[in-house]
């Protein structure tokens, strides 16, 4: 245990966090949470429940604490350890809203008017979306460099808002003429960073999408994935051969990209594998896969639900520990500022 309460195995810092919006699907395991085990072994690593981040979409602003919960039973099932990880709800450390106000205040409009997901998630009405939506990039920002954090796990999706991120501490350094922030880095891992929905390759796989069919829950019984895999959609073309026979095809690239981050072989190899062969075939030997992995997840989710005093306890020790580090940081930052104290 390091002097600040966070627990420390190596220099550098890891931040991460998933939205508390109820079932959790594969894309985030295979996205998030999957990459994350292995950081815990060389780095100190904050793991954030990031609820702040759920509200700015109405749909989200009911049920957090069943779900806040249910992420952290996620992440512990998935094999982040409370003993070697910080584990902890965004909203219980009152540092993350407070330095998203500052840093607001060090990041120009024009910089959030270039977010391609404000304009995605707002479409035609932009007029009547929140502000946290538009000002969720520096809230980000904040969860980040409030733990002075030297790395986070982000998907494409995310890239840009990490860009803005290193962009707002550059300016506050600049402004302050002080190094106080570290400019994060990203970590871009696997083979399956952004994964798609399993009946538009498009798209990318996301519980708001009113099909249950779209996604694999963490929580689904075997027969829910067997049944979810075989109705996936392919084509009647063959079994692609290289790279070159994905292009235009992007539920078979979906597949195969799952494929290669649960049983982790390269695609090069599962297409060498599958060569000649249907996708009946392809879809079985996938189905297992997922099967030996995420039913033992889904198994581990349901028996750690079952224990909310254990779930509390883990999310408070992890507030603690997070508040210690947060606090010192802003007590740093507001003498930086030359805040009254």
């Amino acid at each position: 245990m390091t002097e600040s309460g966070i627990k420390k195995v190596g220099n550098d810092l890891v931040f991460s966090g998933v939205q508390p919006t109820g079932n959790l699907h594969l894309g985030n395991y295979l996205g998030a949470i999957k990459n994350w085990v292995d950081f815990q072994n060389s780095k100190k690593c904050i793991f954030c429940i990031v609820d702040l981040h759920a509200i700015t979409a109405s749909e989200n602003r009911s049920k957090l604490d069943d779900f806040s919960r249910e992420v952290a039973a996620a992440y512990i099932a998935s094999g982040i350890e409370p003993k070697k990880s910080t584990i902890f709800v965004q909203s219980n450390i009152t540092g993350h809203s407070e330095l998203a106000w500052i840093l607001g205040c060090h990041t120009p409009i024009g910089w959030l008017n270039r977010m391609t997901q404000f304009k995605d998630k707002a479409g035609k009405n932009k007029e009547k979306a929140p502000l946290g939506l538009y000002s969720y990039p520096v809230l980000m920002a904040a969860d980040i460099l409030l733990y002075k954090s030297n790395f986070v796990p982000v998907g494409d999706d995310q890239k840009q808002h990490l860009e803005l991120c290193r962009d707002i501490a550059q300016s506050f350094n600049r402004f302050y003429n002080t190094d106080f922030f570290p400019i994060p880095e990203p970590i871009i891992t696997g083979s399956a960073t952004r994964v798609m929905s399993l009946k538009d390759g498009k798209k990318k796989m996301s519980k708001s999408d009113p099909s249950d069919q779209s996604r694999i829950n963490l929580t689904d019984s075997e027969d829910q994935i067997r049944k979810k895999v075989q109705k996936a959609k392919t084509d009647s073309m063959p079994f692609p051969e290289s790279k070159n026979d994905l292009e235009n095809r992007p539920e078979i690239e979906n597949l195969i990209n799952i494929y290669s981050a649960i049983g982790e072989h390269s695609s090069e190899k599962i297409m060498q594998d599958y060569k000649g062969k249907d996708f009946k075939n392809f879809k079985e030997d996938l189905c297992d896969l997922l099967i030996s992995k995420i039913s033992k997840i889904s198994m581990e989710i349901k028996k750690l639900l079952s224990d909310q005093s254990y779930l509390n306890s883990i999310l408070s020790d992890g507030a603690k520990e997070a508040n210690e580090l947060s606090e010192k940081n802003m007590n740093e930052i507001k003498k930086i500022i030359k805040f009254y104290t």
